[in-house]
């Protein structure tokens, strides 16, 4: 079988460090911008740095784990590699992006795959006001912090956090709260992947808020927009019958 051009790159991890050592020695390697397929070794987070790296590049990306949980990675085996490539399924996700705006007026913005979470960074509760739309949903949220999950996303820590486990081709995303004290039964929403939030900091210099995307954090914030970005897509590799969607149905019976 033809071996596509293929780019390796893994994770610091010593598994992962051999691993690549095993994999280039069998079937060489090229530089990602040159690359058919992109080979990601280590586990879920450096999959999700490998997404964000390589997001410009039209090579797909086909995870191997080298690392712990392994959600977004196919079994490791150095063997029969062009096989599963020829046989893989594509998925294909697009991110989520974040505006946001600092007490000093200072704007960051970055692309989250899972998440975009907001978090307390002192003793005290966040209060927040969501908007959807820019139409007000919520007058106070008082909680530890609250997400926004893609479907791709929706089993990490929204999942943690009780959110819902989303179909990957659901054109939703899950905004859930963290630890919610007021209102005490709200459990979250789902919302459009067309809609526009906005998360509004209440308070922020007596009860300071961080925001997150994928790792990507900023401090002191005052207000966090979030939306879908379609003109971004991710395609991802998985063997067949253990792609994105069986992953996501099997999470919710396990």
């Amino acid at each position: 079988m033809p071996l596509p051009r293929l780019a390796f790159v893994a994770s610091p991890a010593a598994d992962a460090q051999e691993a690549l050592v095993a994999m280039i020695a069998a079937y060489g390697t090229c530089a990602p911008e040159r690359a058919e397929v992109i080979v990601a070794l280590g586990g879920d987070g450096f999959m999700l740095q490998t997404l964000h790296a390589t997001q410009a590049l039209p090579a797909p990306v086909y995870g191997m784990n080298r690392g712990t949980v392994g959600f977004l990675m196919n079994a490791y085996a150095a063997e029969g590699l062009p096989e599963r490539i020829a046989a893989a399924e594509e998925a294909r996700i697009n991110p989520l992006h974040m505006r946001a705006t600092t007490m000093t007026g200072r704007v960051m913005e970055a692309l989250a795959i899972n998440e975009v979470s907001l978090l307390r960074e002192g003793p005290q509760a966040a209060k927040l006001r969501i908007f959807i739309d820019d139409k007000l949903r919520m007058e106070e949220l008082v909680a530890d912090g609250a997400l926004v999950a893609t479907p791709a996303g929706s089993t990490a820590y929204n999942y943690s956090a009780h959110g819902p486990i989303l179909p990957l081709g659901a054109d939703v995303m899950a905004l859930t709260p963290v630890a919610a004290f007021r209102p005490r039964r709200w459990r979250g929403a789902l919302v459009p992947m067309g809609a526009a939030v906005r998360f509004e900091v209440l308070s922020p210099q007596k009860r300071p808020v961080m925001a997150d995307a994928d790792s990507r954090s900023v401090r002191d914030v005052v207000a966090v927009d979030i939306r879908a970005e379609r003109s971004i897509t991710h395609r991802l590799l998985f063997d067949p019958g253990h792609g994105l969607d069986e992953r996501l149905m099997r999470e919710q019976f396990s």
